[in-house]
């Protein structure tokens, strides 16, 4: 099993920057595709960005151009850079892992997930 952990969440005016970590622990692998989902009130969790273990990347429609997801395998960490962010870029955030070949959105295919971390955007 792997354990992850969000950090980076805030308050943060439209226009601004946040960049979320997620730190993965115990069964960890070179092979683990990462991503990030997001949860409004209300609202179902969607997908937002992810990562292949070989450094393939996709996004949502909505972020293209303005969030990118990175990863440090030495430190086991998954980045998501967020800048020009929007009001309707508020949500949980929610850092997930699936071990598995090619790119899925499906939230279903990711086995790992994290407790969450709150992005807040004020207009």
């Amino acid at each position: 099993q792997v354990q992850l952990v969000e950090s980076g969440g805030g308050l943060v005016q439209a226009g601004g920057s946040l960049r979320l970590s997620c730190a993965a622990s115990g069964r960890t692998s070179p092979y683990l595709a990462m991503g990030w989902f997001r949860q409004a009130p209300g609202k179902e969790r969607e997908f937002v960005a992810v990562m292949t273990w070989d450094g393939d990347t996709y996004y949502t429609d909505s972020v293209k151009g303005r969030f990118t997801i990175s990863r440090d395998n030495a430190k086991n960490t998954v980045y998501l850079q967020m800048n020009n962010l929007k009001p309707e870029d508020t949500a949980v955030y929610y850092c997930a892992a699936r071990l598995g070949m090619g790119i899925t959105t499906d939230l279903r295919h990711f086995g790992s997930w994290g407790q969450g971390t709150q992005v807040t955007v004020s207009s």
